[in-house]
């Protein structure tokens, strides 16, 4: 059974960086894309980024130039650097598997602040 960990969430300034990281365990072979999305408070889950390929990366039109996404395929783990944090940055972050999604993780929780 496929499982997945985010790690890295915490709080920052506006303006702050954080880079989270989502560790896929339980896995045959290797992912073949990834996705990241996040829950903003009172909201409901939206696509950050994904990952459809090792040379393709798209990402929301919120977060394009702030936000980068990547991967590390021998370790099933997948990154999501965030640059230039702003409040409405602020909720908790999962991952999925783009193409074969798995449960949900616990997610890791985001706060940006003035």
């Amino acid at each position: 059974q496929v499982q997945l960990v985010e790690s890295g969430g915490g709080s920052v300034q506006a303006g702050g960086s954080l880079r989270l990281s989502c560790v896929a365990t339980g896995v045959d072979g290797s992912v073949d894309g990834w996705a990241w999305y996040r829950t903003p408070p009172g909201k409901h889950r939206e696509l950050v980024a994904t990952l459809p390929s090792p040379e393709v990366t798209r990402y929301a039109e919120s977060v394009k130039g702030r936000f980068t996404v990547s991967r590390d395929n021998s370790q099933n783990t997948v990154y999501l650097q965030m640059n230039n944090l702003k409040l409405e940055d602020t909720g908790v972050y999962y991952c999925n598997l783009l193409y074969t999604p798995v449960p949900w993780g616990q997610g890791t929780q985001v706060t940006v602040s003035s």
